[in-house]
């Protein structure tokens, strides 16, 4: 398994590692997975990422039994549920970045104050209710504010990121911690006009195209 997936862990380190780096978490908090073959790879629970090797990456598959010289992170309930239910996405992110946590503490998602929210894929960000970190009780209230959605906050805790890969899951996740941001500053001086139903519909349909360019021709 470990020569398989030489490559793939070492890209889950390094992409691991850009949650720091971007700033969206701190220390050991938030973890990261790759759907492979059978199950996923995930980040080890309470390592720092700066120490992580290859074999300290660990293979969880779908029945939930785990496969490595460490323990999986706490949260590998809903990376498991998330992609055993996701075929479209092969990257769970979760970070507990300042902004989009502090919006969480207080059980509130992103609406659409800004029509950026789309990006997550509908018409807002949804937080979903609170439950201890770990538990099947969260990976559940996950999937189900996931539910139409690439991203959601999760109450009292942080933000979850879905992607197509690394990349994809990291933009994301910078997207929707920057709209937590300017949202928490947009109602430090009021109360933010939110996007009715008929323009999120319009946005949501220009973004069936949004940022992607035609092919080059050979």
């Amino acid at each position: 398994m470990l020569e398989d997936t030489l490559e793939l862990r070492q890209a889950l380190i390094q992409h691991a590692r850009k949650l720091t780096s971007a700033g969206l978490t701190r220390n050991t908090s938030g973890n990261l997975s790759h759907r492979v073959t059978g199950g996923f790879l995930v980040t080890p629970s309470g390592m720092d990422y700066d120490r992580l090797e290859p074999d300290d990456i660990v293979f969880v598959d779908f029945a939930g039994q785990a496969t490595g010289r460490r323990l999986p992170s706490s949260e590998w309930h809903f990376h498991r549920e998330i992609l055993a239910r996701r075929n479209d996405l092969a990257v769970v992110l979760h970070a507990h970045s300042p902004f989009a946590t502090s919006l969480a503490c207080l059980r509130e998602g992103i609406p659409a104050f800004h029509y950026m929210v789309a990006v997550a894929g509908g018409a807002d960000i949804r937080c979903a209710p609170y439950a201890t970190f770990g538990t099947e009780e969260l990976s559940h209230h996950a999937v189900a504010a996931l539910d139409g959605r690439k991203a959601c906050l999760l109450a009292n805790h942080g933000l979850i990121a879905l992607g197509t890969d690394f990349a994809s899951a990291h933009k994301l996740a910078v997207e929707v911690e920057t709209l937590a941001e300017m949202y928490w500053r947009a109602r430090q001086i009021g109360r933010p006009v939110i996007l009715d139903a008929t323009e999120m519909a319009v946005v949501l349909e220009k973004f069936r195209s949004y940022g992607k360019q035609p092919e080059l021709p050979a």
